[in-house]
């Protein structure tokens, strides 16, 4: 197994969205292992960004962990009740981050499946298959992922990021691969900042 190391979250944001597409985020909950394949990213530049909460510098409680070291997990509570994963990326203490918005199980599925629905994979609707981890609080929930991982350091064995997973025969992903370009969601508060086109994804 390659994990994802420091230099790899030390590259430029926006890179790094692009980069982190097809890698695998693995989940270890007590005795499960899951592992999604990331389908979607948004990357937000704390310096440049106002749609990023450490626009100007600001710091907080909430955007503290911001400025950690790169591969830091950043997780916030959106609508009080929604939970979003992130990815500090760049030098320490710049507060630049990568957004997993989607991801497609491929290992033990029916354990993501039962924290997303409470039930296995087989009893979901088409509805539910179509919308099972396309969203940044379904993708936290469906991974058990909420704020006691924030400020979770690179290295640890509960929540990480590989290039490949030969164990599990899951091989790494071509160098290039094609990705869709748009603007990121719900950010209308974010002035000229709506318009940056710092969304990517993949068909699945």
């Amino acid at each position: 197994m390659a994990r994802l190391d420091r230099e790899f979250f030390l590259q430029d944001t926006v890179a790094a969205a692009q980069e982190l597409l097809g890698r695998y985020l693995v989940r270890v909950d007590g005795t499960e292992v899951m592992v999604c394949r990331i389908t979607e990213t948004e990357a937000y530049v704390g310096a440049i960004d106002k749609a990023c909460h450490a626009y100007g510098g600001r710091r907080t409680k909430r955007t503290e962990t911001l400025y950690s070291a790169p591969g830091t997990a950043y997780v916030y509570l959106i609508y009080g009740m929604y939970s979003c994963l992130n990815f500090v990326t760049g030098p320490e203490g710049t507060a630049s981050a990568v957004l997993i918005r989607g991801c497609t199980p491929v290992y033990n599925a029916d354990a993501v499946a039962r924290r997303r629905f409470g039930a296995e994979t087989r009893k979901l609707s088409a509805y539910q298959r179509k919308n099972f981890m396309n969203g940044p609080g379904k993708l936290c929930k469906g991974l058990s992922i909420d704020r006691s991982l924030n400020a979770l350091p690179l290295e640890n064995d509960v929540l990480y990021l590989a290039h490949d997973l030969p164990e599990l025969n899951l091989p790494r992903r071509p160098d290039e691969i094609p990705f869709h370009t748009g603007k990121r969601i719900g950010i209308d508060y974010a002035e000229e900042a709506i318009d940056f086109p710092w969304r990517f994804w993949v068909d699945e």
